[in-house]
């Protein structure tokens, strides 16, 4: 006859607490095969095998509600489908504790010593600005057949042996993703927070500098942009013939600080290029296209008003300290082919106003169907906007 083992038997043998057992058959996971004449819980080699799977699936992050789930299955569950699921939430969770982690580490970088409470909010912020242009950058990687940073260096139009100033330089990737295009004889000088994506880039370099072409230089530097620590590194390089500030208008509080210590490391001929506060490109197509599929569009409207308004105020901000400032246009295609991840790219852009959405789901879904079936697809144009300053 089978010996049957106790709770902490069985506990033993696994390397589990009691308390855990027991919560096991409280939650409805692990039942004893019988119980003592004392009515102490006793389990037989099935349940050994059933507390075996449990830790199994703990370890590998399985809550005990899916574990309950996968134990109830049995035979019939799809075992790989369900370690797949599970790696994609694992992963998920390692990307938002590496997000955590890189902000906390830039938050202590830049306030070493004179941390407060306020920061903590800052930190979230941060958090929720990395994952937003995380999540743009996969967004676009399914429906864009440009890559965005490659077009952006072109754009840029660098000539050989510039002095390039890239203020905010972070991962690089419009470097990266053109490295061996880079011309002759450049100099870059990139500057950003330690534990920032910048360290990867700093790693990079090194990496890869065979693959550059002959004269080209990276140097990167880490330093607070809002300091003097920082201008005063920057200055002893003297004048740069093209200064790039992508992407930090949201990350600095007082931008035209920025703006104008950069004007004063220009050269005369040089040019400083700046994205700011700007109108939508997604406000401004996704108003047309509703206007199109006859629906209400004054959120649109309002909000499109708005940005103008900033966008007025980041012009005249530059010409402050620009004596020629002009409108650079840069665009490239998103391409949709179901009406289901329109709606959903609505509902991102206008999360405020996801009841509408949802209230008009049919009659937008039913005007993408339409255009789908015949043109094969959506093409949203994107223009982004840049300012080009010249001194």
């Amino acid at each position: 006859m089978e010996k049957k083992m106790t709770s902490g038997e069985i506990a033993k043998k696994v390397g589990v607490s009691q308390k855990a057992v027991r919560l096991y058959d409280e939650k409805g996971l692990l039942k004893p095969s019988e119980y003592s004449e004392g009515n102490y819980r006793l389990y037989d080699k099935e349940a050994l095998q059933v507390l075996e799977k449990i830790v199994a699936l703990k370890q590998i992050g399985f809550s005990l509600e899916e574990i309950r789930d996968n134990l109830a299955a049995g035979e019939a569950g799809n075992v790989e489908e369900a370690l797949r699921m599970q790696l994609k939430t694992m992963e998920d969770k390692r990307y938002q504790i590496d997000k955590v982690i890189n902000s906390i580490n830039r938050t202590l970088e830049r306030k070493a010593g004179k941390l407060d409470w306020d920061d903590v909010a800052e930190i979230v912020q941060n958090v929720s600005i990395d994952q937003k242009a995380d999540e743009l950058h996969w967004d676009a990687v399914r429906h864009t057949d440009e890559d965005w940073h490659v077009v952006l260096f072109n754009e840029m139009n660098i000539k050989e042996n510039e002095k390039v100033l890239d203020l905010g330089c972070g991962y690089g990737k419009m470097w990266r993703n053109s490295w061996e295009k880079i011309p002759k004889g450049c100099k870059v000088y990139g500057y950003d927070l330690r534990g920032s994506w910048a360290d990867d880039f700093e790693r990079f370099i090194p990496e890869h500098e065979d693959e550059l072409a002959e004269g080209v230089e990276f140097k990167i530097d880490f330093d607070d942009l809002t300091k003097d620590s920082a201008w005063k590194k920057i200055k002893k390089n003297k004048e740069y013939s093209l200064i790039l500030a992508h992407y930090i208008y949201f990350e600095i509080e007082n931008i035209e600080d920025i703006v104008e210590r950069a004007s004063k490391v220009l050269k005369k001929d040089g040019v400083f290029s700046f994205n700011g506060y700007a109108v939508s490109w997604w406000h401004l197509f996704f108003r047309d296209e509703l206007k199109a599929a006859g629906l209400d569009t004054s959120f649109i409207d309002n909000m499109i008003k708005e940005q103008e308004k900033a966008q007025a105020k980041t012009e005249a901000m530059l010409k402050k300290h620009f004596s020629k400032v002009e409108e650079q246009k840069i665009s490239n295609s998103w391409r949709y082919r179901s009406s289901d991840e329109i709606v959903e790219k609505m509902k991102d852009v206008f999360s405020d106003n996801r009841k509408f959405i949802q209230e008009n789901e049919k009659e937008i879904k039913d005007y993408y169907d339409k255009k789908i079936k015949k043109d094969g697809e959506v093409v949203a144009n994107r223009i982004s906007l840049f300012w080009r300053c010249e001194r």
